[in-house]
């Protein structure tokens, strides 16, 4: 991500700046400009997007989107991929699909670029997690593995998120309860980088 030098502003009127290419993030009151995808990322985000809407979207379950943006929790932010459980999803009057995403996703998934800083990826997915998202995925295409973020345990005193981390070929990635119909191994993922 490359961070724009300004001073800080609210995010009303970042909302109001003309969109970029690529997109630029509001985190903590500054602009940060995320990365142009590369190959390994593109192909990726495509196969994914349209494997989790083959499956879920025919039934009405939930949708998959590409670079949307979402606006919640005094940040707006630009994830690789977003998964919305389809009642979830924000609708005009003549139910189509709105424009603007005022809501945190139900699963985020960000896929790492070359010289990207994993760090800020990361709180992007912790912040999704503290405000209602169930799952987040970051995706590292040059280590083959994903590593997978839970929502914490309201059992769990400490409301940490537990993280696992996935690289087996044959492992099954998890997906939050509402997407169990889709299934997806580590081996799949990125096997599509082969196709």
């Amino acid at each position: 991500m490359v961070q724009t030098p300004t001073k800080s502003i609210s995010i009303e009127d970042f909302l109001q700046l003309p969109e970029t290419k690529p997109a630029s993030e509001f985190v903590d009151g500054q602009i940060i400009q995320k990365q142009m995808p590369q190959g390994k990322h593109s192909t990726i985000q495509r196969d994914l997007v349209n494997a989790i809407d083959s499956i879920l979207k025919q039934d009405k379950i939930a949708r998959a989107y590409p670079e949307l943006r979402c606006t919640f929790g005094g940040r707006s932010t630009v994830p690789d991929v977003t998964v919305f459980d389809w009642n979830r999803i924000p609708r005009e009057d003549n139910g189509k699909v709105a424009n603007v995403f005022a809501l945190a996703p139900d699963w985020t998934i960000e896929i790492l670029s070359p010289e990207q800083n994993q760090t800020k990826v990361v709180r992007n997915i912790l912040h999704c997690l503290s405000h209602s998202t169930q799952m987040g995925w970051l995706i590292d295409p040059e280590e083959e593995l994903v590593f997978v973020y839970l929502a914490h345990d309201p059992a769990d005193k400490l409301e940490q998120p537990r993280i696992s981390v996935f690289e087996v070929k044959e492992d099954l990635l998890p997906v939050p309860e509402f997407a169990k119909s889709f299934q997806l191994s580590v081996g799949q993922l990125f096997g599509w980088l082969e196709d």
